[in-house]
């Protein structure tokens, strides 16, 4: 596994896991956040490990933030994680974890490298501007390393219920749909379509004070997203394809990301 600059601040460091220990505390991060705080329904396999994992963890990258102030080991140190997968990545399964929702062919078509990003969380305690910002430099820092061109993955929102989502899900297909050379789309079995209101019905305004803060920050890195939702019942959750090129990306946008975590 190829390294990137580490980034610290104070107690807290921001890095790619270097052991199967690591991964494995990021995991059980994962379940808590997924499972145990937002009802995600775990297989018994996941329930009895209390362990979300699957198999693209094996070939990803898994950045984390860690605070040594909780302690020493990996189960009590890290604080907020995200899976990093490169094409590189996603040949040794077959596939990125997102097609299994959409059609990316036109990503998987672009002539440069190409990063998804997945499986975002915090611990609750640590859902503040200081570790978003670390992990965004992370992520910045891993995106430089390796030339990326452009990012993406599914971003959630909560429910499972389109029509409660109708604002939110009608403001990003009228005002951020990607361009038509790289827009992803759901799957035909799994499209749900998100101009649930005319344009001149929704207010960008009010929609954005609805979005959730991820979202909204992909949206102020200059994110697209791509046709269609797709309602994942598991995750208990309305799923988006959002899209980030990386041409767009400055490392002003990278260090003011902090601004998301406030809600703003």
């Amino acid at each position: 596994m190829e390294p990137i600059e580490e980034s610290s601040g104070g107690s807290m460091e921001v890095r790619l896991a270097a052991s199967p220990e690591e991964i494995d505390a990021a995991q059980a991060l994962r379940y808590r956040v997924f499972y145990v705080e937002g009802g995600a329904q775990a297989s018994a396999a996941a329930a009895a490990a209390a362990r979300d994992c699957d198999d693209f963890d094996a070939v990803a990258d898994h950045l984390l933030v860690i605070d040594r102030a909780r302690g020493s080991s990996p189960a009590e140190n890290i604080v907020g994680t995200y899976r990093l997968m490169r094409r590189e990545h996603a040949a040794k399964i077959g596939r990125f974890y997102t097609s299994a929702e959409y059609d990316v062919s036109r990503i998987l078509a672009l002539p440069m490298p190409i990063l998804e990003l997945g499986r975002s969380c915090t611990d609750p305690a640590y859902r503040t501007r200081s570790t978003m910002q670390m992990l965004w430099q992370g992520i910045a820092n891993y995106v430089f390393t390796h030339d990326i061109g452009m990012m993406f993955g599914c971003a959630s929102l909560a429910g499972v219920d389109p029509k409660a989502l109708a604002l939110e899900l009608s403001y990003l297909h009228h005002y951020h749909r990607a361009p038509e050379e790289f827009r992803p789309c759901a799957l035909p079995a799994l499209h749900t379509a998100m101009d649930l209101l005319p344009k001149d019905a929704v207010s960008p305004k009010q929609a954005l004070i609805a979005l959730p803060p991820l979202v909204k920050g992909y949206l102020r890195l200059g994110g697209f997203v791509g046709d269609g939702a797709v309602v994942d019942r598991q995750f208990n959750t309305t799923d988006v394809c959002i899209m980030v090129k990386t041409d767009l990306v400055t490392d002003k946008y990278f260090r003011h990301y902090d601004r998301t975590a406030r809600g703003s």
